[in-house]
């Protein structure tokens, strides 16, 4: 007994020393954590339960019978973020550079078949070479049988993925399919192939760093959603954001009590919106004294910045908001922005979350880069996701909702639950000129008449009242009353059930 008390010391010992210390202070030299310590700084502390510490590779070829290491490069199991649980799996890349062996992928995959069974989360935190070129295709099938499970676990629970270090080739489709993807500036990358091979092939001459950094998949590529500074900044943002979402899709989000009161009153608000309809002004001024405490955690806010997306809480409940930014593009939807937010629409409505959005929008952005770039069917990706959605949705309009893009933001007509607009609101097809100029255009060489024809069609169009007419808008409140108004419809809502026919799977136009 005492000597494999003996050996069962001396293995834990071994298996937390990972690739040893020459390649942990080398880690650490690059400004990175080793996995262990990336976990406990993410975990409660003395959560962590350890799984398969002791699963070591199968592989004999190229001298591999003689290089085993006790965990084989991944460190797995579950523990609590704020007593909430969680499954984590965190690459060692001090052990065979992370890379991903047939035993390393079968650790990853039993914790994300036990998460999917007990409704927890799964995250990953991501530091791997990639496939363990000296398995072959048993390596290359174990990075199959996680995406499979990937897949399996979309819209189930919530998956994160942190990425801390290199991710190429086909490590990096795993991330892709998960919910969320975070980065660490100048540590991390992403790419399907790397600068040699990219020089090799199409003569480009291009670092890791431009081709698949931080910075460029937060504001360029649109792949990741946030980057940090380094990996305490980045693990101690992960336990802000997972606050924000439930354990699973049968359950709701997290309620955090607050002392902001649902009735509070902003009057400051009533004169955010310029007289001038040409003028802009900053969204993200509403989102912050709507919400609770203005504590609004924005995601991807580097990239098609003409639309905001991020969650945020009213009364204690964790909602998701879309807004459009009249600072940026005048708030047009174009391929990049539709994007973001369907995909975020569909992660909400996914988990039971509330969205609010808030419309300003003059339409969709013309031109035949969007033409050819597909702006029909990638606009279509949300308003198919809008109209798909049945959890709580509540529209806001604030100034302008023009043509198909007033109808895609959540509009009456795609169910949105409870749609307000403030007094400042203009819903129409087109705006005053280029309606003037199809309408009267016999006319549109005399400025007088035009300007006249203009004054008319403001009159009409540029106020909430004629959609209300029509109930297409519930009601005209003053923006000072934004938060009691949405607080209350949130609370109406609580229990809002609504189903969609029985289908497989719609058919999303991809």
């Amino acid at each position: 007994m005492h000597d494999i008390i003996h050996q069962l010391d001396a293995k834990r010992e071994r298996a937390a020393l990972g690739g040893g210390q020459k390649r942990i202070d080398s880690q650490h030299g690059k400004g990175k954590l080793t996995a262990r310590e990336r976990i406990e700084m993410l975990l409660d502390e003395g959560t962590f339960e350890e799984w398969d510490m002791f699963k070591e590779h199968r592989c004999v070829d190229f001298d591999m019978a003689d290089n085993h290491v006790p965990g084989d490069g991944v460190v797995t199991g579950y523990g609590t973020i704020n007593g909430r649980m969680v499954f984590i799996f965190s690459q060692d890349f001090t052990v065979f550079g992370g890379a991903l062996s047939e035993a390393h992928a079968e650790k990853i995959c039993k914790i994300m078949d036990k998460a999917m069974q007990v409704g927890a989360p799964v995250i990953g935190l991501n530091d791997s070479g990639g496939a363990r070129i000296q398995e072959g295709v048993a390596a290359l099938g174990g990075y199959a049988e996680v995406f499979q499970r990937n897949v399996m676990a979309s819209g189930v629970i919530p998956q994160i993925s942190m990425i801390m270090g290199p991710c190429a080739g086909g490590a990096v489709y795993s991330p892709a399919m998960t919910d969320f993807i975070f980065m660490v500036k100048d540590s991390s990358y992403m790419f399907v192939t790397g600068p040699e091979v990219v020089k090799t092939v199409t003569h480009e001459e291009v670092t890791a760093e431009e081709l698949g950094g931080a910075v460029t998949h937060t504001s360029k590529s649109g792949v990741a959603d946030l980057s940090f500074e380094n990996d305490v900044d980045a693990l101690l943002m992960l336990r802000r954001f997972f606050n924000y979402l439930p354990l699973n899709n049968r359950e709701k989000p997290p309620i955090r009590q607050t002392d902001d009161p649902a009735d509070r009153l902003d009057y400051s608000l009533d004169t955010l919106v310029p007289d001038n309809t040409s003028k802009s002004y900053d969204i993200k001024e509403l989102i912050l004294k709507m919400v609770d405490d203005t504590d609004f955690f924005e995601i991807q806010p580097d990239h098609a910045k003409n639309i905001i997306i991020g969650f945020a809480r009213m009364e204690g409940q964790t909602v998701g908001i879309v807004a459009n930014q009249p600072m940026v593009l005048a708030g047009c939807l174009d391929i990049k922005s539709s994007i973001k937010a369907a995909r975020f629409v569909r992660f909400c409505d996914a988990f039971s979350i509330p969205i609010i959005t808030l419309v300003d929008v003059p339409g969709f952005m013309p031109g035949t880069a969007q033409e050819y770039g597909g702006i029909i069917k990638h606009g279509a990706k949300l308003l198919y996701a809008y109209a798909e959605c049945t959890v709580p949705k509540i529209t806001l309009i604030t100034r302008k909702a023009y043509g198909g893009a007033y109808d895609v933001m959540a509009s009456k007509h795609l169910r949105g639950d409870v749609n307000f607009a403030w007094p400042s609101a203009e819903i129409a097809v087109m705006g005053p000129k280029g309606a003037v100029e199809i309408i009267f255009r016999e006319e549109k060489n005399d400025p007088i008449k035009v300007a006249k024809r203009e004054a008319e069609y403001k009159a009409k169009f540029a106020n909430p009242f004629v959609a209300g007419a029509r109930g297409f808008i519930d009601d005209v409140i003053m923006p000072h009353e934004t938060r009691k108004r949405i607080c209350r419809s949130l609370a109406m809502l609580k229990n809002k059930k609504i189903e969609n026919p029985w289908r497989k799977h719609g058919n999303i136009p991809l």
